[in-house]
């Protein structure tokens, strides 16, 4: 686990040098273990389906570090998290889409959730708050339902050498598959994420809203 948190600690500082994007302390920490925690969800948790596909909740913190933190930061946990679990579990032809498309989830969920809505500047009992976390937690995970069948019908074409109308079926029952996960991923999201957020806050290892920040005065 350890070695895991490392491994992931340094990939994300490397990134944030080539994307100039600065992580705090904090926020290397909270991302390196939701990559850890998505790695083992999916490596240790996952029931395996014909064609290689999974059912699994390992998006799930994809999308929970969006949320709580921001859509790199998000990308960032999944995409290292879950492309080590497929090298892990013997699969590293899934590798390269697999961080793709983890990347596209919490891209997709940060900018829904903080550009969107500002859900960092939401009172947690106010009118339409919580169709607002169903929708931003959502939004990436139900994306991935577009496409990962589709990135995975090229990927088994020209990675795996499969005959084109293999891969497609193959692709139709990802996606199946994938509904279910984003589904069952959405739920596991909103449920941690109305949890996690008072206790993250008080302890003050979250970003603070727009309104909540100084104003500069001149």
């Amino acid at each position: 686990m350890w070695l895991l948190l490392a491994v992931v600690i340094v990939v994300i500082l490397f990134g944030s040098v080539l994307y100039k994007r600065t992580f705090t302390t904090k926020e290397l920490a909270l991302t390196g273990v939701m990559a850890a925690l998505s790695l083992v969800a999916y490596l240790f948790f996952r029931v395996p389906f014909y064609g290689g596909s999974s059912f699994h909740l390992g998006n799930t913190f994809t999308a929970l570090t969006a949320l709580l933190l921001d859509g790199v930061s998000g990308g960032l946990a999944g995409a290292i998290g879950l492309a080590l679990a497929d090298i892990l579990a013997g699969d590293p032809g899934y590798a390269v889409t697999t961080f793709v498309l983890k990347f596209i989830i919490g891209i997709t969920c940060g900018a829904v959730a903080h550009k969107v809505f500002k859900l960092r500047d939401l009172d947690r009992h106010s009118k339409g708050y919580l169709l607002k976390v169903i929708v931003a937690g959502g939004s990436g995970l139900l994306l991935n339902v577009i496409t990962d069948p589709f990135l995975g019908y090229f990927r088994n074409i020209y990675i795996f050498g499969q005959e084109y109308t293999v891969a497609q079926a193959l692709s139709k029952i990802a996606g199946g598959v994938t509904f279910v996960n984003s589904v069952a991923s959405t739920i596991c999201v909103v449920i941690l994420y109305l949890a996690l957020r008072p206790a993250l806050e008080r302890a003050g290892l979250l970003p603070k809203g727009e309104k909540s920040k100084p104003l500069i005065s001149f």
